[in-house]
Order: structure tokens, then sequence, then C-alpha cells
């Protein structure tokens, strides 16, 4: 599906990443492989460090420390937000929603809209595409978009496909109509055959969360995991990612009238380096183009890879400087969607610790 928005912006991105730092090495030892096979892993997938949070640290705790840091800074105010979209699959509840909670932690106006979507890595592109959309709105004026998630809690300490990958991290963006806004083009796509490539098998209602589903076993791969836990068919979604990924850049760069060449930056969703240097050799794209440095520094939260990849490596250039950015997220879903647009003169673009 193509879409397609005028005389919209971005008008500032605030990562929120937790303080407590996990080393790679320090977690070898739960791994069933040789100290030289992990340290070989490490270097072709960037494993290092990751941001995890502390037992007891929600997403809306995540959220709610970035908006009143925003706040207090006089950057955001209360009574502008007229929409309120959180993307995440690890909420803090089933239900309410966690917009809901967030908003009365905040104590925000009545007069709002609220939602929750549920999306992992394709996330941040989806997120913005239905912020643009309620922009369209005469009423609606300023949307927040909070990307969150906390998944290293979901994930067995045994299982090295997965473990050493996973971090937890919000992204609070604020989107705003912009009467001298360039076209902004997007993409969204699903294959939900795919659906269990990515997936935690119990603890909701299909299968609920038992003594059975508890008991850790071995997969063909060797992970000491149980149905409680993240199950990630690597080879998959690597196939999937290669297959489908560079097709769906190339038609958005065809629907924009733009090429490869134009654009700046390929802020791609970071699920390892090794899988972004083959997506971006596939691509024929120079890797400088397509950062990779955030796993190895922080570790994957699903869709918040995005905006930290942004804060991280333009970060105040973006008050000053313009760039044409490419997005894309893939994974979860399965899903796979994609923005391209001007980025400029930003309020804010910055990454703060939380200090759980």
């Amino acid at each position: 599906m193509n879409l397609s928005f005028s005389n919209k912006k971005i008008t500032g991105i605030l990562t929120v990443l937790p303080k407590n730092e996990v080393n790679f090495e320090d977690e070898i030892d739960n791994y069933d492989f040789t100290h030289r096979q992990s340290m070989k892993l490490k270097l072709v997938m960037g494993f290092d460090k990751r941001r995890v949070v502390n037992k007891g640290t929600t997403i809306s705790d995540l959220c709610v420390s970035g908006l009143n840091y925003l706040f207090d800074k006089k950057l955001l105010h209360k009574n502008d937000i007229d929409a309120l979209i959180v993307v995440t699959v690890s909420p803090d509840h089933f239900m309410p929603p966690t917009s809901h909670i967030i908003h009365g932690r905040l104590g925000l106006k009545q007069d709002i809209y609220c939602t929750d979507i549920t999306q992992g890595c394709a996330g941040y592109p989806i997120g913005l595409n239905q912020a643009f959309m309620l922009l369209e709105q005469d009423e609606i004026n300023k949307v927040v978009v909070l990307n969150a998630d906390i998944m290293s809690t979901k994930v067995s300490k045994n299982d090295r496909s997965s473990r050493p990958i996973i971090g937890d991290a919000a992204s609070i963006t604020i989107v705003e109509n912009d009467s001298n806004g360039k076209t902004i083009y997007g993409s969204i796509k699903a294959e939900g055959a795919g659906a269990d490539a990515l997936i935690i098998p119990a603890g909701a209602f299909k299968l609920p969360s038992s003594e059975m589903t508890a008991k850790l076993e071995k997969d063909k791969s060797g992970n000491l995991k149980s149905l409680d836990h993240v199950d990630m068919k690597g080879d998959e979604v690597f196939n999937f990612v290669q297959k489908e990924v560079p097709p769906m850049i190339d038609n958005l760069l065809d629907k924009a009238g733009s090429s490869k060449e134009d654009v700046d930056y390929f802020m791609f969703h970071q699920p390892n380096k090794f899988m972004l240097k083959q997506l971006a050799n596939q691509m024929g794209v120079s890797e400088i183009k397509v950062p990779n440095n955030v796993v190895e520094n922080f570790g994957n939260a699903n869709s918040v890879t995005i905006p930290t990849a942004i804060t991280f490596n333009l970060g105040s250039k973006l008050k000053n400087e313009s760039f044409l950015i490419c997005m894309a997220g893939f994974g979860v879903g399965l899903s796979w969607s994609s923005l391209l647009m001007e980025m400029s003169n930003l309020d804010f673009c910055e990454t703060i610790d939380y200090d759980n």
C-alpha cells in the first residue's frame, strides 16, 4: 500500500534509554557455545552493549519520564497534545491501553485521541503514518508518537540468538502540520502467513502462561528457552528482509521521483549489524548511508531502533541542517513499512537516560 501526505513534519525526536547497561561478554557463559564461537558471533553480528530495564519498570515509566523531560524543558506543552499514539508489543497490561495509562499519569486534557498500536520492528513508520492521517483532521494539530518496548524481560538468558540483541528503550516523536512541508511518501505491507517467524507463543489468551509453558527446553539450535520467551526463526526473518525490503525501497523512491543517490541517510530498523550490511550491499548503497551502530551500543528495542539511529547519529545536526531520510522497519508480523521525507529544523533531537 502506497501512501502520501502533504504539509506535515516531524518537529522533535527524543530517545529514552535505561541507564542499566549489560555487556555481551558478561553473559557468554550462559550460551551453549565455546568462548571462541561467541567472540566470533560478537564480531559478525555487532554484539557488545545493550540497555535493559530493571525488574518492575514498564514502558509507561520510560514514556512518562521522557515526556516530563520535554515539559520541564518547555519543548512540549501538555495542552498542545491532540493525539497520543503508543506503538508497542510489551504493554503495561492487556487492558487498559497503555496510552490511557500515560494520559492519566500526566493529567492530559480530556479532548484528546489516545490509541495503542500493536506493532514491533516496523512500528516506527507505521506509527508516523497513523499520525499523518490524524493530522488531516481540523482539530488535530500536534500528535505525539510513543514507540517503546522492554522485550529483554521476555527473552531467555540462555538464548544466544536473541538475548545478545534485545535491548529496551522508548522514543517520543512530535508530529505537526506544516503549511510549507514537502510531500512525504510512505509504504506499508504485511504477510501474516509468516507471523510465527517472530513470536512469543504463550502468555495471552491463545495459550495462557502455566507451569507447562514455563518449562525450559532446547530448540534445534541448542538455545534453552520456554514457550513464554521470544522465539525467532532467524533464517526466515533474514530471508524475508533481503527479499522484501529492497523492492519496497525501490518502489518508494520511484513513487517519489527520487533516486538512492538523492537520499542522505537510510535509517532502517536495526536487528543486527550483519543484516544491515547485507541489506546495504544488496541495495547497492554505501554503508555510510545506512547506520548500523544501534545494536552494538544499545540493543534492538524493536520500533525504537529507527528513532535511536536518528538521535544517536544525527542529533543536533537536525536542528540546523536538512536531510532527505528514508526510513524502513521490518519484522514482527510479518510486516514491513517505509517513509521518505525531508527532515530539518527540529526543535530537539537528543537521547537521554532513564535512571531506573
